[in-house]
Formats: structure tokens, sequence, C-alpha cells
């Protein structure tokens, strides 16, 4: 049977499924037509239901639930993983909510923890999320949401944070950030959902028990980040969690949509969330 299946050309995606895109491992019969585009896209191209398995952000997950489960393997979830509000100039945090925020789209865990951590910020820019750190130094934001690499090289830049609001979440609810897991959609059988979830898992493993084998895929697809940055990204959004979720991280997920619930960020939710309930 062959799948659609779309993730980011960031470090950690290309990382945990070289093993896939290699043929590397046992896929129990699947292949995979691939797909990769940046985390936002992927948000939009799950609303559109465009693919079988796409890597998404939890917060676009709430959107697409009716159509999608999540995988428990595959999974960005974390601790010190967080996404950060930097800026050029010192900003207080009691300014924030004064000041246009370059958000790397709407949809992004980014963008909600930002709601929910300061719901009166709500003057914000969708913008490509490589290119906000940039339109700081250039004066065209106040205030960036980065993610993903960004995080190791905007104090290379003369930029400073104002918050980190991975820590914020952690203080508040004491459970891993939740930033991004696997959808598959609830219209294939269930066993082709569970045989899913295994080979993503078996890739992941593959990638954490032979780091060497996926450096080609994960240089060809890193544009100019140097091999620190793309090591530091690995380290910090591939781990046990992304084998498998387990309790905590399930529990992690289901908590960050009880609060967005909770405030009113999102409707409704179908359950089961996760594949295997």
């Amino acid at each position: 049977m062959k799948l659609s299946l779309a993730y980011s050309p960031c470090p950690n995606d290309t990382f945990m499924f070289d093993a896939i895109a290699h043929g590397r491992i046992d896929t129990e019969g699947l292949t995979f037509d691939i797909h990769l585009a940046d985390v936002e896209s992927l948000n939009q191209q799950a609303l559109e239901e465009k693919h079988h398995v796409s890597k998404l952000s939890f917060h676009a997950f709430a959107y697409v639930s009716h159509q999608y489960k999540l995988l428990t393997s595959g999974a960005a979830l974390g601790r010190g993983c967080g996404p950060l509000l930097i800026s050029k100039d010192e900003i207080p945090k009691s300014k924030i909510e004064f000041c246009l925020i370059g958000i790397p789209g709407r949809l992004t865990t980014a963008n909600f923890l930002c709601t929910l951590a300061f719901p009166e910020a709500a003057t914000k820019k969708e913008m490509v999320f490589s290119d906000i750190e940039q339109s700081l130094l250039m004066g065209g934001i106040d205030i960036g949401l980065i993610i993903h690499e960004n995080r190791f090289t905007y104090q290379q830049k003369g930029l400073r944070k104002i918050v980190d609001l991975g820590e914020w979440w952690e203080s508040k609810y004491h459970m891993p950030i939740p930033l991004g897991g696997i959808a598959v959609s609830r219209e294939l059988p269930i066993e082709i959902q569970e045989k899913v979830n295994r080979v993503i898992q078996r890739s992941v493993a593959y990638a954490l028990a032979h780091p060497e084998m996926s450096k080609d895929y994960v240089c060809a697809h890193a544009q100019e980040m140097s091999p620190e940055v793309m090591q530091q990204h690995i380290a910090l959004y591939v781990n046990d969690f992304s084998v498998d979720l387990g309790v905590e991280g399930k529990s992690a997920v289901e908590q960050l949509y009880h609060v967005a619930l909770e405030k009113k960020i999102i409707g409704s939710l179908r359950y089961p969330l996760f594949v295997g309930e």
C-alpha cells in the first residue's frame, strides 16, 4: 500500500525519517510518497487533508482531529525546547501586548503558547520562521516568536530573549511541552494506522541507533545550517518521546488540549486522539 507522507526539511524530521526515505528498515509492505514542506505549510495541508500521514503542530491537530489521529511515535516533545520571544532592543514583558509580533504561523504550537501566555498580545504578523530574525534586525517587527534552529542562532545576531515560552509552560503545568506530532488519516483501516505507527517508531529507533546514516540526508535539507547547529537541533527535538510518547507524553498533549478548550482557543476534539486507543 502506498501512502502520502509529509514532514519538514528540519534536521529533527529528516533525521527521524531517513530510514524510511532510504529503505533502511522493514516497512511491513508500506511504501511512501514523500513530501517536504515547512511546518506551517504542513499545518495548512493537513486542513486540506492532503496527505495520509503528516507532521503537524499539536495546535494545528486540534482543527483536524475529526480527520486524523495522532501517532505515538515521531513527535517533538520535551523539556527546555520551547519557542522563544526575542527582540532587538530590550522590551519588558509588560509591553509585549503593545508590540507587533512576528509569528511562524497561526496554527503553530508556538503561536498557541504565545496566545496562552500573553492573551492581550493580538497584533501579529505571519511569516516563514526562518525570516523572523532578519525582520527583527531590519525593524519590520518588534518581537519575534522563534522556533527550530533559530533558538541556537539569535544571540549571535545581537538579539535578546524576552521569555522562553517552553519554560513558562513547564513551570505553570509541570509537564513537558508538546510541539509537533505525526497525524494519520482516520479513513485508513485501523490496522494500517497501527502499521504506520510501528514503521515510524522503527525509523526513529534506527536513527538514534545509527546517527551517522542520516547525515547526508539531514545536510541536504539543512540549507546553510552549521554542523554544530544541526546536531544541537537533533539532540534537542529527538528524544525518548519521539520513539514513544508513553503515558507522560500523552498526558502532556492532553493537557495542552484541556487548556485550549478551557480557554476557548480551540473548538471540539474528536476522540480517541491517539492510534491504538
